[in-house]
């Protein structure tokens, strides 16, 4: 039994839980209560099943009562963000157990898709431990699921890395040691630790959940080899039959209850091609190639802690050497998608352009943003090892970002929904002017002839009477006269004179072009696409955008940082 300390502390998480993000999470109560209370692993099921009681309660009081409740533990909350934010700032970046030049890890992405932040988090803290402790790291390809990798996958994962900058000293697939793994899974089968299964999804399914064993679990050794056989030699014909492994399907950590090692998957692998119709499943590939591979630490995201049993005890089953785990926290950004078969979904229905969707927080989206992979890797690292949830603003990257490219983005003027000013009396010696790429450092001048007419932004117009002074920044100041509709006639002021007054961007005629800013908000609006995720604007820029490299980035005055995207109608994204 949960004594009355756990569920009350179960009850304040859940609490905690649903004030931050209008819903408690059961995955989070039990993550949180596991953190503390490690032990309670050996009871999960009745762990989770009070978190599931205690979730729904929660879940279901009005937002009054609720506040009331995290009243009543706002000390409690304001100690423990205290704490939590102490011991990051003293966080020790060390792994225990490692030693100094015997350490070799992985990264391991499957190639079903593209890298997005979560994943440079993990790539970043494997490659700091790896020079920390003078060791090596793999890229570790786990391409066993042939319906949905690809190659593009695999390029566009080497790609990221190399562009974040995250050196891995060697590189080695999955799917090249398939035979190895037969040879594992025969050793499992006579030693009566699996046994082939052909029953339905759906039954297997209730058999796990009801802890009830099918048919096919006492079926003899000699049987199950024969089976085996027949599905490594069925060409595919086997669909429907797998291999399961030979545990107890009572196990508290459900886990444990007879997974599937090996399913028939038809169809062409991207590396492989027909060569096989029979593939491991992660949970039976994964420790065994980290085994044979070397691996002597395995950094992983803290929602496979229920695995580790799994992952170890398929080592001990074949008497393999065991790497160390250690686990961290996965990262969330807040209201964005790393799921592909969200992701996936968006793509298909129009509403993203793509895994390079500036939206995203893929790496490839984030590269067309304009985000430093400096930027990335000092965000990123502020969480070290922490094992605690992490769903967090993109504002933080953003900052860090801006960080870095405020001393090195040239300056620029964009005029929005442009407003034509006439300005009458122009000295001819004020036509000639030159203004500043960058305010603080040398960056040059940006020249131009000034014509009579000029462009400002509606909403600066809107305010304009009569009789006002305004200064075109970077150049003089101009008293009003007339406002004739769209038009406004003005004249110039000399020098010296009104200079107080408010400043405005502006254009000249003859010096500038059509542009579009896509100004880029939270994808998700709740759980939902937001509609409003990207906004466009159009206007007017000067001309020096003609002389900027796609991909370079501005800042547009009073509007914000933007990244060229493209020069077909000179696009830029905010960042």
């Amino acid at each position: 039994m949960l004594n009355s300390e756990i569920k009350e502390e179960m009850k304040k998480i859940a609490v905690k839980n649903a004030i931050e993000y209008g819903k408690a999470r059961q995955s989070a109560v039990i993550s949180k209560i596991l953190s503390k209370f490690p032990d309670l692993k050996a009871n999960m099921k009745q762990l989770s099943e009070e978190a599931a009681e205690i979730v729904d309660r929660i879940n279901s009081t009005d937002r009054r009562q609720l506040e009331n409740d995290a009243e009543r533990y706002a000390e409690e909350f304001k100690r423990e963000d205290a704490d939590r934010a102490e011991r990051s700032a003293q966080h020790k970046f060390e792994l225990e157990g490692a030693d100094i030049g015997r350490f070799v890890t992985r990264f391991p992405p499957e190639p079903n898709g593209y890298m997005q932040i979560g994943h440079a988090k993990a790539a970043w803290i494997e490659r700091e431990f790896t020079d920390k402790y003078k060791g090596r790291m793999a890229l570790y390809f786990d391409d066993t699921n042939p319906e949905k990798e690809k190659q593009e996958f695999v390029d566009a994962i080497r790609r990221d890395m190399k562009w974040l900058g995250i050196a891995y000293d060697t590189e080695y697939f999955s799917s090249d040691n398939i035979d190895i793994m037969y040879s594992y899974a025969e050793k499992l089968i006579e030693g009566g630790k699996a046994y082939v299964c052909s029953c339905t999804a759906d039954k297997i399914k209730e058999g796990r959940m009801q802890g009830t064993r099918c048919v096919h679990k006492r079926q003899k050794i000699e049987k199950n080899i024969k089976l085996w056989r027949e599905m490594l030699n069925s060409n595919g014909g086997a669909e429907g039959m797998i291999l399961r492994l030979n545990a107890d399907l009572k196990d508290d950590n459900t886990t444990m209850r007879d997974p599937t090692l090996f399913r028939v998957k038809e169809g062409m692998h991207y590396r492989q091609g027909t060569k096989y119709s029979v593939w491991p499943t992660y949970f039976f590939n994964t420790p065994i190639v980290d085994s044979i591979k070397g691996i002597t630490d395995v950094i992983r995201s803290k929602e496979f802690e229920l695995v580790d049993e799994l992952y170890f005890y398929i080592l001990d089953c074949l008497g393999l050497r065991k790497p160390r785990v250690h686990s961290i926290a996965r990262l969330e950004i807040k209201d964005n998608l790393t799921s592909k078969r969200k992701i996936n979904d968006l793509i298909a229905r129009g509403l993203l352009w793509g895994y390079d969707d500036p939206r995203l927080v893929t790496i490839a989206g984030l590269r067309r943003r304009g985000i430093l992979p400096a930027a990335i890797k000092s965000f990123v690292m502020r969480f070290g090892m922490s094992k605690n949830d992490s769903e967090v603003s993109i504002e933080m990257l953003l900052a860090e970002n801006r960080k870095l490219i405020d001393a090195i983005s040239k300056h620029m003027f964009f005029v929005e929904k442009p407003v034509k000013v006439v300005v009458q009396g122009i000295p001819e010696d004020m036509r000639d002017i030159k203004i500043k790429l960058h305010p603080g450092t040398g960056m040059g001048y940006r020249r131009y002839r000034l014509s009579n007419t000029f462009f400002i932004n509606m909403y600066d117009a809107s305010k304009l009477t009569k009789g006002a002074q305004i200064r075109l920044k970077d150049a003089f100041s101009i008293v009003v006269r007339y406002l004739d509709g769209n038009q406004i006639t003005a004249e110039y002021i000399k020098d010296g004179s009104g200079n107080d007054s408010a400043k405005v961007q502006w254009v000249n005629e003859g010096n500038y072009m059509a542009c579009k800013i896509y100004e880029i908000k939270d994808l998700l609006a709740g759980d939902e696409f937001n509609s409003s995720s990207m906004i466009v604007k159009e206007g007017y820029i000067e001309s020096h955008a003609e002389s900027l490299d796609v991909g370079e980035v501005v800042q547009l005055e009073r509007t914000g940082y933007f990244k060229l995207d493209n020069k077909d109608g000179f696009a830029f994204i905010s960042l």
